[in-house]
């Protein structure tokens, strides 16, 4: 039963980050940090998370993932200013100084006794915070993508598995809290990002952290889903309510921003 969840667990984050990495080269970074910030990581681990420990340790753990959401952009910013400043090593230090801020961040949040609603509002006051921060940041387009080789595929699943399975695995040993600020760690997005990092320039990277924040909204929603039907409906019904309230936010905030585009179309 555990080599058939490793394996599961393996092939799905795979399946994500590949294709998100593709996104980036053949449409764009800004389109691949909107989809990195929504429910994809986050979806995964909650999901093992629930069928191994069961789903009222899961729904204790969505609680703490939605305000780990804030440990999440501490460590794009940290990333994004390692970045800028190191020129020599930039890569190593710039993942050395995101994880260890997110584990600040984390730690310092792990004290919080929260409820509900604490859960929601914390998150959602810091995504204008973190758009406001990466504002300076100018979207960049990949204008040659590399060749993707059995090299390139290999090393991107390598990335996505060891950090999946990590987050997951470490769930089993510590109490529903840390269970769930481990859950926001950006899974998919990290390995992304190290991948853009060592294939193509650093700006590109920069147009994934600018766009990240934006998506996170429909994330939030997951997790709120999670914590209240995975008890009530269970794991499949839940999982599938907590996708169905991310993409009503979604199509929301898509609404949003095509009204937007028309008023600003109309004052011009």
């Amino acid at each position: 039963m555990f080599e058939y969840l490793v394996m599961i667990k393996l092939l799905v984050a795979i399946f994500v980050v590949l294709g998100l990495s593709i996104v980036t080269e053949k449409v764009s970074p800004m389109i691949a940090g909107i989809l990195a910030g929504l429910p994809t990581g986050s979806a995964i681990t909650l999901f093992f998370i629930a069928l191994q420990n069961g789903m009222g340790f899961a729904s204790s753990a969505a609680i703490y993932n939605m305000i780990g959401l804030v440990a999440m952009q501490a460590l794009l910013l940290a990333y994004y200013l390692a970045s800028r400043r190191f020129a020599k090593h930039a890569l190593l230090l710039s993942a050395f100084f995101s994880i260890l801020g997110y584990l600040i961040v984390a730690y310092l949040l792990h004290f919080l006794v929260l409820d509900p609603l604490f859960a929601v509002l914390l998150p959602l006051a810091s995504i204008p915070v973190f758009i406001y921060l990466f504002r300076g940041i100018e979207n960049s387009r990949i204008k040659t993508p590399i060749k993707i080789g059995p090299a390139v595929i290999l090393g991107r699943a390598v990335a996505a598995a060891l950090i999946i399975l990590g987050v997951t695995e470490a769930a089993r040993f510590v109490g529903p809290a840390w269970a769930g600020l481990l859950t926001a760690f950006p899974t998919t997005t990290f390995p992304l990002l190290l991948i853009v990092h060592r294939t193509y320039d650093v700006e590109h990277v920069h147009t994934i952290i600018k766009n990240f924040p934006r998506g996170l909204a429909s994330l939030i929603a997951y997790s709120l889903a999670v914590s209240l039907a995975y008890p009530v409906l269970g794991l499949y019904w839940g999982t599938a309510a907590a996708f169905a309230s991310a993409l009503a936010v979604c199509i929301v905030l898509y609404m949003i921003h095509l009204k937007k585009r028309v008023v600003e179309g109309g004052s011009e």
